[in-house]
């Protein structure tokens, strides 16, 4: 499949917002979403296929440390490279180290993140919720 990576602006809050109704059992708001495109601290990418947003990331970078606040891939567009090539386009931005936390079910991410040279660093007990579960943290040093 081909997909390009591009920035994120304000025209693609719904965009984000669809995804993020798909994806997670407690999604982001729209004002939200707007609230964290326009911080400056805030970078959100999108994967773009033949036009339509088929994923996206969002990183906040403090002091050079970076987090992730999500990372999804609409369910038709998974297993196709999207989430990694997500990953590596935050990672380009400059900062010591990039963490995530990820369900602890969800061994298909955290094998992506373990890949990409993320490193398991602690969990987070009951982080998640519906279902409640802890979070696995990790971290990629540069």
């Amino acid at each position: 499949m081909n997909f390009e990576i591009v920035k994120a602006t304000l025209d693609d809050v719904a965009d984000i917002k669809k995804i993020e109704d798909e994806c997670f059992s407690t999604p982001w708001s729209e004002k939200s979403i707007e609230e964290s495109l326009e911080n400056p601290c805030s970078h959100f990418y999108l994967a773009k296929a033949s036009g339509k947003t088929a994923g996206y990331i969002g990183i906040q970078i403090f002091s050079g440390e970076g987090y992730v606040t999500n990372v999804a891939t609409l369910p038709d567009y998974r297993k196709q490279g999207i989430a990694k090539a997500l990953i590596e386009r935050a990672l380009e931005n400059e900062m010591e180290f990039l963490t995530l936390e990820a369900r602890e079910s969800n061994i298909p991410a955290i094998n992506l993140y373990k890949k990409l040279g993320f490193e398991e660093v602690g969990k987070r007990p009951k982080f998640y919720r519906d279902p409640m579960e802890d979070a696995v943290l990790m971290t990629k040093f540069k």
